[in-house]
């Protein structure tokens, strides 16, 4: 299993980093575009809650299409919310979202712990694409986030 963790201080108070990002419909803005990522669920408004379903469609190697869902199962308003994967790309998907306000801002937390399917095979193609595919991912959010949100 693959750990990564991620973060960002973003100058904006804890409540609009909260509305931003447990807003599902915003997930499409923060991932690249040649990912082809659509939501396709209905969100049943726009916070996230546990047990949300989210469906997706990502396209992340070569172009080829990927159904993959994903359930909220924890939420502390304006602390965390954690989606873990029902089916789609990965063997298992747990990703944490943490928020905490700092001075002049807030502090974006991710905590990803993932696993590819296949054993051995899995943990090689993991190796060789997809820890920097989600590496990529990551910095682009970086950047989308720092243009959304100027210091």
């Amino acid at each position: 299993m693959q750990e990564l963790y991620f973060s960002q201080k973003l100058p904006i108070s804890l409540d609009e980093a909260w509305a931003f990002f447990s807003n599902p419909a915003n997930l499409k803005e923060i991932t690249p575009a040649h990912m082809g990522f659509v939501v396709v669920s209905k969100h049943h408004g726009d916070k996230m809650y546990p047990g949300q379903i989210i469906r997706y469609i990502v396209k992340p190697i070569l172009g080829i299409p990927l159904k993959w869902c994903t359930e909220i199962t924890h939420v502390a308003d304006k602390q965390y919310f954690v989606d873990e994967q029902r089916f789609g790309p990965y063997a298992f998907w747990h990703h944490q979202h943490r928020f905490s306000a700092v001075e002049d801002g807030v502090l974006m937390e991710d905590i990803l712990h993932y696993k590819v399917p296949f054993g051995f095979l899995g943990n090689w193609v993991s190796a060789l694409f997809v820890r920097g595919e989600v590496n990529e991912i990551f910095e682009y959010r970086r950047k989308i986030l720092s243009e959304r949100f100027p210091g």
